[in-house]
Formats: C-alpha cells, structure tokens, sequence
C-alpha cells in the first residue's frame, strides 16, 4: 500500500489518482496494480507511516554514510534481508520461506529492468553543452547543434547521441561539468586556449601528460609549451589517444625533449622505435652533398 506521495500521484480527482508520468511507466513495466491510502481515512495512512517508521528507527538511525549512494543502497538492502530473513510467524516458519511459496504464485518478471531514469530529449548548444535541471554539462564537439536524449539519474546523468553515449556526475543547480577531452579538435588549432585550461586538461589527461607539461614548461616556459601540447592533441584527434600515450611515454621516460620540439611533431618521430643489438653500436651521422664530390671526379678530372 502507498501513500499518496507526489512522486507516483500527481493529482486526486474525488476518488481517482492521476499517476506521475514516471510511477505510470513503472506500473506498465511491471504490469502490477498500485493500492493507494484512502483519503481522510487516518489508520490507512498510519499503517503505511508505521512500518516506515519502523525501517527509519531499526537501519537509518544513526544516518548511515558511505562514498557514494550506491554503496548506502547496498548496504541497507543487506540489513533488511537480514531483518526479514530472521523474521518467523506463530508457527516458527521464517518470513524468507513463506515469500518462497508465495513468489511461485506471481507473474514472471520482464526480461529487462525498468529504466529508473528520467528521459530528457534536449538540444546540444554551439558550444557543445546541454542544460539538464540548471547544470550544463560538457559533450563532444562533434555533437554541437545536434539533438541528444538525457537519461537523469539519482547521482549521475548520461547524454546518448548518435550511437553515442556520455556519463556525468550530477551537478548542483548553476554549476558545471566539463571535460576538456570533449574539445581537443578546437583546441588543437588554439594554443592560447591550452594554455588557460593546461592545469585542468593535463589533470584529465593523466599521466604520461603530466610529465610532458612539465618538461616542456622547463624547456620553453608555458607559453611555448603549449603550442607544442597543442600540436600534440592534433595527433591524438588523429590518431587516438592510446597510441600517442604509448609514444610519449617513452619520450617523457628518455627526455627527448627535441622530438617533442618539432615544428610539427609526428606520431612517427615520438614512436620508440626497436632497434636490433647487431646495429646498436653503430653510429649514423648526417649526410652532406660535398661528400658525394667524388662522384663528379673520374681519373682525378671533373666531368659535366
């Protein structure tokens, strides 16, 4: 039996129930019949406020805490099936057999679970931001001036648009999540941008970044190295962010601070290339034309 909480009932006409578009979805899911307390009939309500009462004082006094809702959910749900399992009747039979018995007797449950996300169809911005309850929230460039679907859920919301999915922590009213992975292509072609956002970004980006932002801030100062940061992004756009890891790990590892100082560097010049122990000893100097003079000679005589 409920009460007739907002959440389910959003308007009583004489003795019928307007149900929420949510709680409606949930009961066409589930395909189960919601009994509601009668109006102005005191015991029906208190019946239901008792046993939440009940809950309230037996596992949520004190307040429990946790890192996350989740793992409050989790463990509250542990203790009432504890709870319930330890309850018996007159008879001595516990409460987990009898609802054994009786759960053989109801309709088998749908194949997948009800979506308790609220659904949101919402326009990306030129920006690539959606507005989702007073919070903007940051997506892929790609997806500017597209229309996307929110999924709002309790502690998080996820953004899907073409085949593509984004998951946010949920924002307070008037703030903002962004992350500056949605952005390389623009920041790419705008060093000064990098610049201003090099802490939060290189922070996103993680390691082996972090070393490079700081080699490079010690070699040129931050000016210039985010010119070179920029270039880089570009070849992450271009060729994924995983592969330019693996290179510049090993150029941040060695110091090779001139391969990272190319006027355009490429993934091949970051790349450590394996080199066999037969030619480890050998030592390949740059090549000029003047050492090419002697085939312009035959017979100590030059030739046209």
């Amino acid at each position: 039996m409920y009460d007739n909480l907002k959440s389910a009932v959003r308007q009583i006409v004489g003795a019928r129930r307007e149900l929420s578009g949510r709680f409606l979805a949930l009961v066409s899911h589930y395909l189960f019949e919601p009994d509601f307390t009668r109006i102005g009939e005191g015991h029906d309500k208190g019946g239901v406020e008792s046993r939440g009462k009940a809950i309230r004082l037996q596992h949520l006094t004190p307040i429990p805490r946790g890192d996350s809702l989740e793992e409050i959910s989790r463990k509250l749900l542990q203790d009432l099936e504890a709870a319930f399992d330890a309850r018996r009747n007159a008879a001595g039979q516990r409460a987990s057999e009898l609802w054994a018995e009786e759960r053989a007797q109801l309709l088998q449950l749908p194949a997948t679970s009800f979506e308790v996300r609220k659904a949101v169809p919402v326009e990306v911005s030129s920006r690539s931001m959606v507005r989702i309850e007073g919070a903007w929230y940051s997506v892929p460039s790609r997806w500017a001036r597209l229309n996307a679907t929110v999924y709002v859920g309790v502690d998080d919301v996820r953004i899907i648009c073409m085949d593509e999915n984004v998951t946010h922590p949920r924002a307070r009213f008037g703030t903002r999540q962004v992350r500056y992975r949605h952005y390389l292509p623009e920041l790419a072609r705008k060093p000064h941008a990098v610049r201003q956002v090099a802490p939060e970004l290189i922070a996103e980006l993680g390691a082996p970044w972090t070393g490079l932002w700081e080699l490079l801030t010690e070699a040129h100062g931050e000016r210039e190295a985010a010119r070179v940061l920029a270039r880089l992004l570009g070849a992450v756009c271009e060729h994924g962010e995983e592969r330019v890891r693996r290179a510049l790990e090993a150029a941040v590892e060695q110091r090779r601070v001139g391969v990272l100082d190319l006027a355009t560097p490429t993934l091949a010049a970051l790349e450590q290339i394996a080199v066999p122990a037969a030619l480890a000893s050998y030592v390949v100097e740059a090549g000029r034309a003047a050492d090419y003079d002697h085939l312009l000679l035959a017979d100590g005589g030059a030739h046209d």
